[in-house]
């Protein structure tokens, strides 16, 4: 960098560490404006504008940066340009109304109903296995997250409906159907869960609420005893019961419901894994689905 974008960088630092940032957060902030300062190729900051950004982000994009990197570089331009308003450098924010590329969304994880099959119908013998096993089935046929699972208390389980009491994020509650299986598991579990001070539903050896960690590590236990090859974590279940509620009824609303979602948008993600689902029955069924030799 020359003079005078050192010059700029050198006071942009001395603000951070009077707002008290980390070295590291400085040197982040440094790395992304040294970028700036390279790619733009301009004698000073002040001569920035939103095209020479836009070029730069193209420019690091095209080396493969990705869009979460490309988003924190373009926020600490925007700050850089931002204290440079108020030190009345420049009057406006080259940055402003600029956004990074969209990461590509990511698909959850889900068993197919075979490998849920396989992880769920293991037979279970001795207090901890009834307990897991309920945990599990219960898991599967309600769609709860890890954290609901473990809150739950005896009180919230209703048998005789069939029904659970599921406290969700923003402390919304919801019921929710609870399947056969699921039921008869819990059942044998309520039957050796035995006394305690703890309200919880699923308790540790000791008689004491279920972490989450500990019910993860006994998940990855009860995959291994079932000789499922794929990685299993807790919310698998969770994506797994919507992916196959959404195949059997496609009716987005109700998975909706039963996830808890407060947006259909977020619920939407599973009609990805639907599609991709159908797509594998089209291709292994359709007689025109798969490509034929080229002969010519």
């Amino acid at each position: 960098m020359n003079a005078a974008w050192t010059a700029t960088l050198q006071q942009f630092d001395q603000q951070l560490q009077l707002a008290a940032r980390s070295e590291h957060t400085r040197e982040a902030y440094a790395r992304d404006i040294t970028y700036l300062a390279r790619l733009t190729r301009l004698e000073q900051p002040e001569q920035v504008n939103t095209l020479a950004v836009q070029r730069a982000l193209a420019q690091l994009r095209h080396q493969g940066l990705s869009p979460r990197s490309l988003a924190r570089i373009l926020s600490s331009w925007r700050n850089l340009f931002h204290w440079m308003i108020r030190q009345e450098h420049i009057a406006a924010n080259p940055c402003a109304g600029l956004r990074p590329p969209r990461a590509p969304q990511r698909l959850p994880k889900a068993l197919s109903v075979d490998a849920t099959m396989q992880l769920l119908d293991q037979p279970s013998e001795g207090r901890l296995q009834w307990r897991d096993h309920a945990m599990f089935e219960l898991m599967y046929s309600s769609g709860l997250r890890l954290s609901e699972t473990t809150s739950l208390n005896v009180a919230d389980l209703d048998l005789s409906q069939q029904l659970v009491k599921v406290s969700g994020k923003g402390k919304r509650e919801r019921l929710l159907p609870v399947g056969r299986s699921a039921a008869d598991a819990l059942r044998r579990w309520l039957e050796v869960r035995g006394s305690t001070q703890d309200d919880a539903l699923f308790v540790s050896e000791q008689g004491t609420r279920l972490s989450s960690r500990q019910l993860a590590r006994r998940l990855e236990k009860w995959r291994l005893q079932s000789d499922c090859e794929q990685h299993v974590h807790p919310h698998m279940l969770r994506h797994s019961f919507a992916s196959h509620i959404l195949q059997s009824s496609g009716d987005l609303r109700a998975v909706q419901e039963m996830l808890g979602h407060a947006n259909l948008a977020t619920t939407q993600i599973y009609t990805s894994l639907d599609f991709q689902h159908l797509a594998k029955v089209y291709d292994g069924a359709h007689p025109r689905a798969k490509k034929t030799p080229d002969n010519s």
